[in-house]
């Protein structure tokens, strides 16, 4: 671990700030583990991802302009999210002219934005502490994690360190859910057979429990499971790591409405 304490600022991501607030008081949990002080922009928002995915240049530069204000002076800027990670760590390189102030600025941010198990594992050397989980955890691959930020062995390898958890590939871990962000809503018969091989892969896998890094696939799979009648829980990696995955799994019967942004200036936790 570092010697000196780093100052992190947490990128909630809109989904789960939205949908899934646990998985960021996880994160936050995980990051002061490792002896970091951890932020939170308080008037953080999208990373422009839905912009940028849809060709919308102009949208997308005009908020990843107010990402970069809103993440000057950190550390590193910490993320749970394969996708968004990717959005921020890859594309902001791109998309301001060359040699303008924001491309430098863009490219500064990228450099120090970092995916939660990846920064844990390269950055401060986390190891799993006295955490356990009573089941069978079949880990699946996101697209924008395993393809543009190339994480694949690092959530198993935290995962294999977690007491009692019996972890199990599925023989397609590397396939596509079907969300893709707007793909679902652009083409929902194709992203619903997709996500039909997705859940008969599981099922085969005989886990009790889902597991991945980006919250869009979870609340895809976590939907057709329950849509099918299936009672697989849906869990975060982050959310197993931190032991904070007691409750309902994701799609589960209680549904958390307490948002994880606070109010304030640049929130400390």
């Amino acid at each position: 671990m570092p010697k000196e304490k780093l100052n992190i600022g947490l990128f909630v991501t809109c989904l789960v700030d939205v949908f899934r607030p646990n998985i960021a008081f996880a994160a936050v949990k995980l990051l002061k583990k490792s002896g970091c002080s951890v932020s939170v922009p308080p008037t953080q928002t999208c990373c422009g991802q839905p912009a940028f995915n849809n060709g919308n240049r102009r949208e997308a530069r005009r908020i990843a302009a107010k990402v970069i204000r809103e993440f000057e002076g950190f550390d590193y800027v910490v993320v749970p999210s394969g996708s968004c990670g990717g959005m921020i760590h890859l594309h902001y390189r791109d998309l301001f002219p060359e040699g303008s102030k924001l491309e430098a600025a863009a490219r500064e941010l990228a450099d120090r934005t970092y995916e939660l198990v990846t920064f844990l594992d390269e950055v401060v050397g986390y190891r799993q502490q006295s955490v356990a989980y009573p089941g069978s955890c079949a880990y699946h691959d996101s697209c924008a994690a395993l393809r543009e930020l190339r994480i694949k062995e690092t959530p198993r390898k935290f995962l294999r360190q977690v007491g009692n958890l019996r972890l199990r590939e599925l023989e397609h871990a590397e396939a596509c859910c079907g969300f893709g962000g707007t793909f679902c809503v652009k083409f929902p018969e194709v992203a619903d057979r997709i996500v039909v091989d997705k859940i008969d892969d599981i099922v085969a896998s005989k886990a009790d429990t889902v597991v991945s890094a980006d919250l869009g696939c979870l609340l895809n799979i976590a939907g057709k499971l329950r849509r099918d009648g299936h009672k697989i829980k849906v869990f975060h990696v982050a959310e197993i790591l931190a032991d904070m995955a007691r409750g309902p799994g994701i799609g589960g019967t209680t549904v958390q409405t307490t948002p994880f942004k606070l109010p304030g200036a640049a929130s400390k936790l």
